[in-house]
């Protein structure tokens, strides 16, 4: 059953008392969220007459502050993020009913465009990064997360992480004239299989390729998402590919490019708010601003509405390949305008 059926308006009405709801609900149940509400002057009995006008936490909160919903004895799973920023690492807390959650929504979201059967699967890593758990990554995570969706399981990189081109083309010739999967990560999906694709003129046309994880490596080759596509379709027949946004601070939503490109879609249980930098007012139909995603998922910590550190802009609403809103990723927040966004915050939960 499809996860992007629902238009602007539906979302609104629908969406709204589940989130206004969450708020309550973490409000009772984390002493530090309440403190931030508090100190904000959002009354405990406030409403909210739309999406737009429910609180955001900076999402960099979560890698300075331990903020959960659940007591300690429920924490089934803590996940951490990268913390390659250099403001340390975020923590996510789950119990049992949030990670399940967590897993069934994005099996949700894919299945828009895998289908139902789990797919023979390429991975653009190596199987490296999923085999050292001491050292586990954000990036071995995805890799993790994302096997769950494939079968018969083949590396593009060997344990040097080296192509592995033998590898790569017996797996074509043992699956690749029926739909296949193939994950990975922007620049290595370019680096390694595009690359290496085209080199030794692979067959990738009956490939669904899943990525993410940002454009600057790539942007630096004068290599965009009109690009990446383009070039994939004409040199190696892959013309199903879907990028997707999405991050460890709202686990199991993911905003998934629709097949026509250069869109990101919210599911059915997500949205997304693009505010104005200076004002914090929602931004019109093409003007950037930060990106704030909204979901439902969240209810073991306080992670339903989060203020990123991304910039982004609406390209339409209730006009694309699916309905809601759908937008594009334009990069990242200069780093003093993102301390900016948290500031508000910060004596809030100390």
């Amino acid at each position: 059953m499809s996860v992007f059926t629902r238009s602007q308006a539906e979302r609104e009405s629908l969406l709204l008392p589940e989130l206004a709801e969450l708020t309550a609900h973490h409000r009772a149940n984390s002493a530090g969220y309440e403190r931030i509400l508090a100190s904000l002057g959002i009354e405990p009995d406030a409403s909210f007459g739309a999406i737009a006008e429910l609180p955001w936490l900076p999402v960099r909160m979560f890698k300075t502050h331990d903020l959960k919903s659940v007591p300690d004895d429920e924490v089934f799973k803590t996940l951490t993020s990268s913390g390659t920023t250099g403001a340390g690492a975020s923590r996510i807390h789950l119990d049992k009913a949030a990670a399940g959650a967590q897993t069934k929504q994005l099996g949700a979201t894919l299945q828009e465009v895998l289908g139902g059967e789990r797919l023979p699967m390429l991975m653009v890593d190596t199987i490296g990064i999923i085999k050292n758990r001491r050292s586990f990554s954000a990036r071995g995570a995805g890799v993790l997360g994302m096997a769950n969706f494939g079968r018969k399981h083949t590396y593009v990189l060997d344990e040097d992480d080296k192509p592995d081109v033998e590898a790569v083309k017996r797996f074509l010739a043992e699956y690749g004239d029926k739909p296949f999967l193939i994950f990975g990560f922007t620049f290595m999906v370019w680096q390694y299989l595009y690359e290496v694709a085209r080199e030794h003129r692979l067959d990738l046309s009956n490939g669904i390729l899943i990525h993410s994880g940002g454009w600057k490596k790539l942007i630096d080759r004068a290599v965009d998402n009109a690009e990446f596509r383009r070039r994939f379709t004409e040199d190696t027949g892959l013309h199903r590919i879907h990028n997707y946004y999405g991050m460890i601070e709202q686990i199991g939503t993911v905003f998934l490019e629709g097949p026509s490109g250069n869109s990101l879609y919210c599911p059915d249980f997500a949205d997304v708010v693009i505010r104005d930098p200076e004002t914090w007012q929602e931004q019109p139909v093409g003007r950037p601003g930060v990106i704030e995603v909204v979901s439902t998922l969240p209810r073991s910590y306080p992670g339903h509405v989060l203020l990123t550190e991304d910039l982004g802009v609406y390209q339409g609403i209730d006009d694309g390949d699916w309905p809601g809103k759908h937008f594009t990723v334009l990069g990242r927040l200069p780093k003093a305008e993102a301390r900016g966004c948290s500031d508000t915050f910060s004596g809030a939960a100390a």
